[in-house]
């Protein structure tokens, strides 16, 4: 199961710059992948267009797996995750959160 959210803020395990930190833009869970900010930059040649009336080379960020990716709690520091099943109080309904084990801070909101 793929436990990273969009705008999450997560930290590099591996990769060329390892430990930065960085937001995840856009997940791919069918494919175990995410996008980071600024992360795996690749230089794609365009040609003109709207968005780019002069073409040429744009940077771009590509996907990288999830397994090099950790999420960041509150005070900044690597961790894992775990899930726990916890009961609203006003209607007795219950739901899965995700939660750093580091702390037992609750990621979800």
């Amino acid at each position: 199961m793929l436990t990273k959210q969009i705008t999450a803020t997560a930290s590099l395990n591996s990769d060329r710059p390892k430990g930065y930190v960085g937001k995840i833009l856009r997940v791919y869970p069918e494919r175990e992948r995410v996008i980071v900010e600024g992360v795996n930059l690749r230089i794609r040649h365009t040609k003109p267009n709207q968005t780019y009336p002069q073409g040429g080379r744009i940077p771009r960020e590509m996907p990288i797996h999830v397994s090099n990716v950790m999420p960041v709690d509150s005070s900044g520091n690597r961790t894992r995750i775990g899930r726990k099943w916890i009961q609203d109080q006003e209607t007795g309904r219950g739901r899965w959160i995700r939660y750093a084990k580091s702390t037992n801070e609750e990621l979800d909101r």
